[in-house]
């Protein structure tokens, strides 16, 4: 109610804070790719990896652009592995 009164957020909106799993998952997807982490630790539960798998994705539609149009270097698509 504090922070609505000084402005800081829209009336009858309230934030709750990030869990520190969220927290946690974000910092280590951020540096590390998941299969890294899968590599290098033998247990990890389950909520913890499906943590890390969200932030692991793009949030930008910029970035999300960016890794869906993957150019292999190929001149002809076919040629690619996968190709048309």
């Amino acid at each position: 109610a504090a922070a609505a009164a000084l402005g800081l957020l829209p009336l009858g909106k309230t934030q709750s804070p990030e869990s520190l799993l969220d927290i946690a998952a974000r910092k280590v997807a951020e540096k590390w790719p998941f299969q890294r982490v899968e590599e290098r630790f033998e247990r990890i539960p389950e909520p913890v990896q499906r943590r890390i798998v969200y932030w692991s994705f793009p949030r930008s539609e910029r970035e999300i652009c960016m890794y869906s149009s993957f150019n292999t270097g190929a001149e002809d698509p076919a040629a690619a592995p996968g190709g048309a």
